[in-house]
């Protein structure tokens, strides 16, 4: 897997450059900073504690931080260097490595039935050549639908290695692969076209969201999910960025969950 690896970091590196330089001393001082953080307001009004930004990303990840509605704008240089750097390439390989583990130990019916449902961004592609940009700095300024929908089009999204290793994975135990995304159905050719040039180009089914879906994340992929057990599909793995991929009903017999501290959907 070292040639699609290399061929990811190539591609974020080239493209976020412009936007965060850094060098070597500086990285290595990044490493060792504690990046504290102002006082912010939740969602519902109620204050969260400073904290520093290494913390402030495991209570995302843990899902003990919710609704929050952008990245803090000073731990814009904490989370570009994890996204870009070798510590979030090891945490998605460490979640692969023990999905595949589970997946290897299915004993499967051989009906053909059992489905691995995928998440689509930051799951098994990455924006980060997108959230790498002076305009949208890593999630901490305000999320514009126009712009991301303008970068789906391009369909220029690169894989994310790790998820891409357990696609294969499940394709050759003979696990068929669901995608579900909340990528808007107009999306759907220039979805089709960069998940095949990444790598994934076999699927049981790919489900993008209609103009009349729930805007609830949760509420949607829950709909969608219990479609698929009701047509008889057995949901024995799924995989996400969010919690709101994971949670709701009809999660599947074990849910993996891959870092992003850039955005939360609910």
């Amino acid at each position: 897997m070292a040639k699609p690896v290399l061929l990811f970091l190539l591609s974020l590196v080239v493209t976020s450059h412009a936007t965060c330089p850094r060098d070597s001393n500086n990285v290595r001082n990044q490493e060792n900073q504690i990046h504290l953080l102002r006082p912010i307001t939740g969602a519902a009004g109620r204050n969260i504690p400073e904290i520093d930004c290494l913390s402030w990303r495991l209570a995302v990840e843990t899902y003990n931080l919710r609704n929050w509605g952008m990245l803090p704008s000073s731990c814009e240089d904490y989370v570009g260097h994890y996204m870009l750097g070798k510590q979030y390439r090891k945490d998605c390989e460490a979640v692969a490595d023990v999905a595949i583990e589970y997946a290897k130990s299915l004993k499967l019916s051989g009906n053909g039935k059992e489905i691995w449902v995928f998440d689509i961004d930051e799951t098994t592609l990455s924006n980060l050549p997108y959230y790498a940009r002076s305009d949208v700095q890593f999630g901490a300024l305000p999320y514009n639908a126009t712009r991301f929908d303008e970068w789906v089009a391009t369909g220029d999204a690169p894989a994310v290695p790790a998820v891409l290793r357990l696609y294969k994975t499940v394709l050759a135990l003979g696990i068929k692969p669901v995608f579900l995304s909340g990528t808007k159905e107009k999306l759907r050719q220039s979805r089709i076209s960069n998940l095949n040039k990444a790598g994934y180009r076999k699927w049981e089914k790919l489900i993008l969201k209609g103009q009349n879906e729930p805007h609830s994340s949760v509420e949607y992929k829950s709909n969608k999910r219990t479609e698929l057990v009701e047509a008889g599909y057995i949901i024995v793995g799924n995989i996400g960025d969010q919690w709101s991929d994971l949670i709701g009903t009809n999660v599947g017999n074990r849910t993996f969950k891959v870092p992003d501290p850039m955005y939360f959907i609910s």
